[in-house]
């Protein structure tokens, strides 16, 4: 999601009335945040929403620093090779942590071996959504257009190469007949600005990507994955409902640090992360964003990253997708 500037300043004058509860003062000091993506996306914005709160509980500095490419392959690298001190984290979600050992032979990490959860804070689900210049208001619309108009071949936007935009891409051809091409882009960013110059029909990424553009009638979300629809868009409907069952289960985002972080760092950065989102205005930022919130210690975030992990390693393997 392409956040505007307006935007952000009015998140952020919305959560500065926030109550907060300090930490020991550690001024001297600078928690950095890794992002696997370029400013401007959905992951960006969240992470930008947290580390400005989080900088008066922790009281110390926050920054962001965002190392794109290779679906937060880079990011997770530099994690590994972080001092186990503290301050570094990685904010990141499935696709990192669940997907990308599953599909590059040699990604430079391990993330049951380099890295330790800190803590969660939200869920999330993705979705197809089309240009302002394809001419379908419903995902059916959208099915007939590319067979119809297009000879039944259609290229997919995606925001990182073997993802799970990818394999819903793969999926959705061979369930229509269709041959949709996904087409990767470094992060969401750029593959929203295609989207939205017309010169790519469709994407499949998380909600939060889309959502401000699809509200502000720029591009229109036809279905998301997801057991039930989301609450910041009762207007679009689950693929399940579409007839396309077996996608429920819901990504997730989380903070990761290196491995050999101590227990009462992790405990204290996990303890500023609940206090966030619990205030009132995060989590209806957060929501509006897209964002299924809820606070998760690092305990429920390793089951749940596990969790998922099973599912998409058995997703991937059934697809016939080689690592490369």
């Amino acid at each position: 999601m392409r956040l505007t500037r307006r935007h952000l300043l009015a998140s952020a004058a919305l959560l500065g009335a926030a109550p907060l509860l300090p930490a020991r003062a550690d001024a001297s000091r600078t928690l950095r945040i890794l992002v696997g993506f370029p400013p401007g996306g959905g992951s960006d914005a969240i992470a930008r929403l947290l580390a400005d709160r989080l900088k008066d509980v922790l009281a110390m500095t926050v920054v962001v620093d965002n190392r794109p490419g290779a679906g937060g392959q880079i990011a997770a690298q530099v994690l590994k090779s972080a001092p186990a001190d503290g301050l570094t984290l990685f904010l990141t979600h499935d696709h990192t942590i669940s997907i990308l050992p599953q599909v590059v032979k040699n990604p430079g990490f391990d993330p049951a071996r380099d890295f330790v959860a800190a803590g969660g804070f939200a869920t999330f689900v993705n979705g197809l959504a089309v240009s302002p210049g394809t001419p379908a208001a419903r995902f059916a619309d959208y099915v007939d257009w590319v067979r119809r108009a297009q000879g039944g071949k259609s290229a997919v936007g995606i925001p990182a190469p073997a993802s799970t935009p990818e394999f819903l891409v793969r999926l959705l051809g061979r369930r229509y007949g269709l041959d949709l091409v996904a087409a990767p882009y470094r992060g969401s960013a750029p593959m929203m600005a295609d989207m939205l110059g017309n010169q790519i029909a469709a994407g499949i990424g998380s909600v939060q990507d889309f959502i401000e553009n699809h509200r502000a009638g720029k591009l229109r979300m036809l279905a998301v994955l997801g057991a039930q629809r989301q609450q910041a868009l009762p207007d679009v409907p689950t693929f399940a409902e579409l007839g396309l069952a077996g996608f429920e289960d819901q990504p997730y985002y989380g903070f990761y640090a290196p491995a050999g972080t101590s227990e009462a760092a992790l405990a204290r950065f996990s303890d500023a992360l609940a206090q966030v989102v619990a205030q009132p205005q995060v989590r209806e930022t957060l929501t509006t964003m897209g964002l299924t919130v809820g606070y998760m210690t690092p305990a429920q975030l390793t089951a749940r990253e596990r969790a998922y992990t099973r599912v998409w390693t058995r997703i991937i393997r059934e697809s016939g997708f080689t690592p490369q």
